[in-house]
């Protein structure tokens, strides 16, 4: 592989700037003109709409400034790009960020894609059986070969996340499929999917989901893509979206955020206490669902190129998890191993919520749902998830897809 040492970034066809390889493996940025003069801030609190050349830290994204870092595949898509480099005689270790993102090209997540790509494999179209595809997975992650490897790295090497998935369409819209990792009950798709049940009747802001069927598990979890917008006359938008790991220069593998961080973060950026509130409610269930595995990854927003503004993209990676210590990867309040109402409560005074907790009610009776889903999960019985709206009401979650 020819070492490259540039690379141009586009956004659905525009140009937006140059990225160099410098010194000491530091990727140096810089705006195109015709981009300050009609773009945005890809990166509002660190590349400011300017002419300027900006040089990143060494850390903590190996000299890539966040947003970059963020169309890297990681986990499970970076496992698999480095098989395939392996496979062609590469030594993975010797390549360099800029290479990887030229290996990216214009499969990563969110809008950003880059030129000139560097293709390892040649496209085609790929078999989709999806019990293959996961005992693949199961052959990769115990190191064993697979034969499957040209076909799940087509699916899958821009993929993020340390479970197996594929990127795939469905019906002309993206999709991505998740697979068990090694780690995994075969069973945690189903798990994942009445997760995404019962944030939907709290009125957390999800993408649609589907629970895909299986003969060797009860069956493989799918969310929408929503980073990709479908117009009106047919054609996909790609949408620009950054973590707040991205967004903060700071690595999701160090416990360093707190809510109440996240809360400012958001009123800052979005100049909305709507946005804030969906946080709020995210918050609320992360804490109640014991969604511990809340780092700066599993929070993103996304620029509303049609209002010019940034917005909390919507919730994922949501399901029954651990971090650290068994305590949550984002403290509420401080208090990351047993956070409770109190916690929340401080929370809300801090941001400004004193007298508005209409959906804090409803937020808690969800505990009773992910109780019973849990439960479902745990004895293989299918039961009726319940999450009533109010204390007084009460009804199954229903889904058209389940």
């Amino acid at each position: 592989m020819n070492k490259i040492k540039s690379l141009q970034v586009f956004y659905n066809e525009k140009k937006v700037g140059t990225l160099a390889l410098m010194k000491n493996n530091i990727v140096a940025f810089e705006y195109d003109n015709e981009w300050i003069n009609n773009g945005f801030s890809i990166s509002p609190f660190n590349l400011p709409l300017k002419k300027q050349v900006f040089i990143p830290r060494i850390d903590p994204f190996d000299g890539l400034y966040g947003v970059f870092s963020d169309s890297l595949p990681d986990g499970w898509g970076r496992l698999l790009v480095d098989r395939m480099l392996n496979s062609q005689n590469i030594n993975p270790r010797q390549i360099s960020q800029i290479d990887r993102l030229a290996i990216v090209g214009e499969t990563g997540m969110g809008a950003l894609s880059y030129k000139p790509e560097y293709n390892l494999l040649e496209e085609k179209d790929c078999q989709e059986d999806y019990d293959s595809l996961a005992l693949s997975c199961k052959k990769i992650l115990n190191t064993e070969y697979s034969a499957d490897l040209d076909n799940l790295f087509r699916l899958g090497g821009s993929s993020g996340g340390a479970r197996p998935k594929i990127l795939t369409k469905i019906d002309n819209e993206d999709w991505i499929i998740k697979f068990p990792s090694s780690l995994d009950d075969n069973n945690i798709g189903e798990l994942e999917y009445l997760y995404s049940v019962c944030a939907k009747k709290c009125k957390i802001d999800m993408p649609e989901t589907k629970l895909f069927p299986s003969k060797i598990s009860s069956g493989y979890f799918g969310i929408k893509r929503f980073d990709r917008k479908k117009l009106l006359t047919g054609a996909i938008r790609k949408l620009h979206m950054i973590s707040v790991s991205g967004l903060l220069e700071t690595s999701h593998r160090i416990p360093n955020l707190d809510y109440n961080d996240l809360m400012q973060l958001t009123l800052n950026l979005t100049k909305s206490f709507e946005e804030v509130e969906k946080l709020f409610r995210l918050m609320c269930f992360n804490v109640f669902s014991h969604n511990r595995d809340d780092h700066s990854k599993n929070f993103s927003f996304i620029y509303n190129e049609d209002l010019n503004k940034w917005e909390l993209s919507p919730a994922y990676d949501l399901t029954y998890s651990y971090s650290i210590n068994g305590e949550h990867a984002t403290t509420i309040n401080g208090n990351g191993a047993n956070p409770g109402l109190n916690d929340i409560l401080n929370v809300a005074e801090k941001i400004g919520f004193v007298n508005n907790f209409k959906g804090l009610s409803m937020i808690g009776i969800s505990i009773v749902g992910i109780f019973l889903a849990v439960l479902h999960f745990k004895n293989s019985q299918k039961v009726a998830v319940a999450a009533p709206s109010t204390p007084s009401e009460s009804g199954e979650i229903e889904d058209d897809e389940f």
